[in-house]
């Protein structure tokens, strides 16, 4: 049995649940697309998963993880509010995409990383989250978002420009 407080497990249903969202929006769109359904359900989950995060301390303090949940809670209103940020410009788009996109990896990293810590059951991949047996896997992981980032960008630019020939 994997030793998780209440909390723990609550945090985790929540942040396992908003993946789904998240991947049903990629395949559908392309994109995690904030202003649709699956996009909006993914947003406040994922802000959910953070925010539950936050009381999980194993070491007494804020580790990586939770850094990494404080960045998800700066980067979810900056992309869902991106079309009207003066700043964002004629990219409002592009940023939207990299943001979003950014929010499921940056949550997967502590995803994994737990995951990898606690299975399999009795003999887990991984001592802890310093374990050198999680770069590669971190590595595939970021390896794999930015393939994603430029697909959805070298997308998101073919349909504006083609936008623009009509």
């Amino acid at each position: 049995m994997i030793q998780l407080t209440t909390l723990g497990y609550i945090h985790t249903i929540i942040g396992v649940l908003a993946l789904i969202p998240a991947f049903i929006s990629l395949f559908s769109y392309g994109v995690i697309a904030p202003q649709k359904r699956a996009g909006k359900i993914y947003i406040t989950l994922t802000a959910l998963a953070c925010l539950t995060s936050f009381p999980i301390m194993k070491s007494g303090h804020l580790s990586p993880g939770h850094f990494l949940a404080i960045m998800i809670l700066v980067m979810l209103p900056l992309a869902y509010y991106a079309s009207s940020i003066k700043l964002f410009g004629q990219k409002w788009q592009y940023i939207q995409v990299v943001l979003m996109s950014l929010t499921l990896f940056f949550s997967l990293i502590p995803a994994f990383v737990e995951t990898l810590t606690r299975l399999p059951l009795g003999h887990p991949f991984a001592s802890g989250q310093d374990d050198p047996a999680l770069k590669p896997v971190l590595g595939v992981l970021a390896l794999i978002f930015v393939v994603g980032i430029c697909y959805q960008l070298y997308r998101l630019k073919a349909q504006n420009r083609g936008l623009q020939s009509v």
